[in-house]
């Protein structure tokens, strides 16, 4: 069964040492639950190998902060999340280290929340993930080789800045994927060695400004229904494919980023490129029509194919331009 459950206000737990609370399919079991409370404090506590860490229910507002949560998942079914929170508002989650759970931190419907200095890393699935929860903060945050990355779902005016999303490999993983978000500011935000870095499906009005996407498979893809997005004063750097589109541009907005490919010049010296760069590039149209076709990359072919785009542009979408982007990479502190 469950170790400590808390179902009264102004309450405070610290510096407990909680182990093994046992999986079931039946019950969400918790080292620590709290149900219905407000003004809480959980803090400075470890837990090691329970099903769920903390598990917070129609709660808040309250703080959790400065705990160890590390579990030892071997399998989606069987294990919980570390962090998760239910029908909350106004909860601070703050430099907590989760590892080792199905998924690190977990909101659904928690509204006007703080997600800060926390590191998520080694999870089964997603270092953080959250649906259904609006008006959010999630700042300065690493999540690292998660299984699955970091999923933002049918949340609106989010804000997403500081954070490392990082090492997130395999054929689901994404440093972070938007799924219908709406007027939302992600910046400032490293994306550093993931299979794709942010993907984002049916999702409007963000604004992604002074992220670093480095040496990612695809840097960022956008899929349908996306739309009056703004990418500005961006650094794309050694990605193997920088943008990837699987539908028209619509009002999207491209310009003033700063490509580690592109190839052209500026000759007023006024730090912008004089020719615009289109960023997506022949080959990854191939690769997303046949994907088989990724054995070729790097080779003399491919070259070829990706040169010859480039000075006759046949299947680039049109719209999908940088008309003055950037010839150094952008200074991106805030």
């Amino acid at each position: 069964g469950e170790i400590l459950t808390i179902v009264a206000d102004s309450v405070t737990v610290e510096g407990f040492e909680i182990r093994n609370v046992g999986s079931s399919y039946l019950e969400d079991r918790a080292g620590i639950r709290l149900r219905r409370a407000k003004d809480f404090v959980v803090r400075g506590n470890r837990l090691y190998n329970t099903f769920f860490g903390i598990y917070l229910e129609h709660a808040g507002p309250g703080k959790v902060h400065d705990n160890e949560i590390i579990g030892r998942a071997e399998e989606e079914m069987s294990s919980g999340n570390a962090i998760h929170l239910w029908y909350c508002e106004g909860v601070q989650i703050e430099c907590n280290l989760v590892r080792g759970h199905r998924d690190g931190i977990y909101l659904e419907f928690a509204d006007h929340s703080v997600i800060a200095h926390n590191v998520s890393e080694d999870n089964l699935r997603y270092g953080l993930h959250f649906m259904f929860s609006n008006d959010d903060e999630y700042h300065h945050n690493e999540f690292r080789r998660n299984g699955a990355g970091v999923a933002v779902m049918f949340s609106r005016r989010i804000a997403m800045y500081g954070n490392a999303f990082e090492f997130n490999w395999g054929r689901a993983s994404y440093g972070l994927l938007l799924k219908e978000i709406y007027d939302a500011d992600i910046h400032h935000n490293r994306f550093r060695e993931n299979t794709i870095g942010i993907y984002v499906e049916g999702s409007a009005r963000i604004r992604y400004l002074n992220n670093d996407l480095e040496r990612n498979g695809w840097a960022l893809k956008m899929s349908g229904g996306c739309l009056s997005n703004t990418l500005s004063e961006n650094n794309f750097l050694g990605n193997t494919f920088d943008l990837s589109m699987n539908s028209a541009p619509g009002d999207n907005t491209f310009d003033g980023n700063y490509w580690s490919e592109y190839s052209g010049y500026d000759l007023d010296r006024d730090g912008r490129g004089d020719v615009p760069h289109q960023p997506v590039k022949l080959f990854n149209y191939v690769v997303n029509r046949t994907p088989e076709s990724i054995v070729l990359l790097r080779s003399l072919f491919v070259d070829l194919l990706n040169f010859s785009e480039k000075v006759s542009p046949v299947f680039s979408p049109p719209g999908v331009v940088d008309h003055r982007p950037f010839m150094k990479k952008i200074n991106r502190n805030p």
